[in-house]
């Protein structure tokens, strides 16, 4: 498993948000590098965003989530083009989980398990 994982729940609909494109940066030097990217899957989970075998460094990352285009496919209206969470990791190869409660107005997360 990769060592981010996320899951999105869409919290209008209390389903899982299908298809949302994601991409995971790092900030080197006052700029962000894409090191992962992906599709929600029918679960709202990518699994797979960093390769299973890859420790990240410490340093602090981020995880830009496309609501634009997942909120279009659904019909609702888009307030928030897109959800960016920026969370520090320590680079000790711990696991991170990092969920979006998702609704067109709001949003919200944590770190899960």
């Amino acid at each position: 498993m990769s060592q981010i994982t996320t899951h999105i729940l869409d919290v209008s609909r209390g389903a899982p948000a299908r298809g949302v494109a994601i991409c995971l940066s790092r900030l080197d030097d006052h700029l962000w590098t894409e090191i992962g990217a992906g599709k929600t899957n029918d679960d709202g989970r990518i699994p797979d965003l960093c390769a299973n075998d890859v420790i990240l460094a410490a340093g602090t990352y981020q995880m830009r989530f496309d609501t634009a285009s997942y909120f279009s496919s659904v019909g609702d209206p888009v307030f928030y083009p897109w959800a960016d969470v920026v969370f520090a990791i320590a680079g000790d190869g711990q696991h991170y989980h990092i969920p979006l409660l998702l609704a067109p107005y709001g949003h919200s997360t944590y770190r899960g398990s």
